[in-house]
C-alpha cells in the first residue's frame, strides 16, 4: 500500500482535508475497503488525543447551527461559509500549514537535528573520556624521557614507553605510585619488558598532582616485601594535563 494512500487516510481523520476532499474520502470509505481499514487504523492510533481532551457539551447556539446546516440543502449553504480562496502568499502560507508533507518533513528534519546533537555530544564525552588529566612524564638516571603515564577521569591509568627496557633474566620491571608517605609505595604494575601498561589503580584514591611514579628493577615475580627494593628505573610526579 503507498504512502500517500496511508497519508491521506490520516489527513482525512486528523481533519485537515478541505470540504470536497473530506466529501470524495466519505464515499470512498463506503467503496474502498482497503481506504476503510486505513482510517480506522488511523482513528485507532490517535484515540488517546481524543480521550485526553476533557469531554465538552456543544452549546446551544452549537447544536442550533448544526441543525440548521444539517436541514438545509446543501444549495442553501450560505457561499461566506465556503473556504474563500486566498491571494498571494496567504495562500501558500495556508497550504503550507494544511499540508500533512510540509508536517511530516519539518518532524523528520527536527528528529535529525536532534540525532545530530546528541551524536555530537556523545562524541564531545567520549572524547573528553579519553583525554588525560593528569600526565607523569618519568626520566631515566640520565634525566631522559623513558615513559609516560596518563590518568583519566574515570580512575584508568596507562604507562606508556618512549624507549625500550627489558628486565634481565630473573628480573622483573615493578612500576609503583606513591601518593602518602605515611602509606608507602603501592605495586600498581610487574613486567618483564616495558611495553605499554594498563596500571592496576582499582581501590586507591584518585591521582592528584604530584603523585609518585616510578620503575624499579625487582626479583622475578615482583618485591618480596611489598615495597620497592631494587634500583630505581625511572621516575616522575603527575601534573595537570594542559
Amino acid at each position: 500500500m503507498s504512502e500517500d494512500f496511508h497519508a491521506r487516510a490520516g489527513e482525512y481523520v486528523l481533519g485537515l482535508l478541505d470540504r470536497e476532499e473530506a466529501e470524495a474520502c466519505a464515499a470512498r470509505l463506503v467503496a474502498d475497503p482497503a481506504f476503510a481499514m486505513a482510517v480506522e487504523h488511523w482513528r485507532a492510533r490517535l484515540a488517546e488525543f481524543d480521550l485526553s481532551a476533557p469531554a465538552q457539551m456543544p452549546s446551544a447556539a452549537v447544536w442550533d447551527k448544526i441543525a440548521a446546516v444539517t436541514a438545509a440543502p446543501p444549495a442553501a449553504i450560505s457561499p461566506a461559509r465556503a473556504r474563500q480562496p486566498l491571494p498571494g502568499w496567504r495562500a501558500a502560507l495556508s497550504a503550507m500549514w494544511e499540508s500533512l508533507p510540509v508536517w511530516r518533513g519539518i518532524g523528520l528534519g527536527a528528529a535529525a537535528a536532534t540525532l545530530l546533537l546528541a551524536l555530537g555530544l556523545g562524541f564531545q564525552m567520549r572524547e573528553a573520556a579519553r583525554a588525560p588529566v593528569l600526565v607523569a612524564v618519568l626520566l631515566s638516571g640520565d634525566n631522559r624521557p623513558a615513559a609516560v603515564v596518563n590518568t583519566f577521569r574515570d580512575g584508568r591509568a596507562e604507562l606508556i614507553p618512549l624507549a625500550a627496557l627489558r628486565a634481565p633474566e630473573g628480573k622483573s620491571l615493578q612500576v609503583w605510585t606513591l601518593w602518602d608517605r605515611a602509606r608507602g609505595p603501592v605495586s600498581v604494575g610487574l613486567v618483564d619488558a616495558l611495553r605499554s601498561l594498563d596500571l592496576q589503580l582499582k581501590g586507591l584514591p584518585t591521582a592528584v598532582p604530584e603523585q609518585l611514579f616510578e620503575v624499579t628493577l625487582e626479583p622475578a615475580g615482583g618485591s618480596p616485601t611489598g615495597r620497592p627494593t631494587g634500583p630505581i628505573l625511572m621516575k616522575g610526579t603527575a601534573s595537570r594535563a594542559l
